[in-house]
């Protein structure tokens, strides 16, 4: 799984890059078919910087979360819970279209007639 980190209008500390690639490795717990996180941190608003998560799954189209809140891990928190849940929905999508093995499958027992 790649993990990018990039920041817009400004630049984040290597310790911030760490913590935030620490938790961000995490939501490959959630599924394991993530291919590439990209997290992208908007500096623009200083007193409010937002943060994207785009989450690439194999066989399937992105995922994104986004989130503003007046720190930078505060937004991290935030877009993580948005993007586990979106995670999970779609892992559940995936399971839920499967149908049962036909090992399982009760067969019908057939009863021989009487004889009188």
């Amino acid at each position: 799984m790649q993990i990018n980190i990039s920041a817009r209008h400004g630049h984040l500390s290597a310790s911030t890059q760490e913590r935030i690639q620490e938790k961000v490795e995490k939501l490959s717990r959630y599924f394991d078919r993530l291919t590439a996180i990209l997290v992208t941190v908007d500096l623009e608003h200083r007193e409010s910087p937002s943060l994207e998560i785009r989450v690439s799954i194999e066989h399937a189209e992105a995922l994104v979360a986004a989130d503003q809140s007046a720190d930078v891990m505060a937004a991290l928190d935030g877009a993580l819970h948005k993007i586990e849940q979106q995670i999970r929905r779609h892992k559940d999508k995936r399971t839920e279209r499967r149908k049962p093995p036909s090992k399982h499958l009760e067969v019908p027992v057939e009863t021989e007639p009487e004889a009188e």
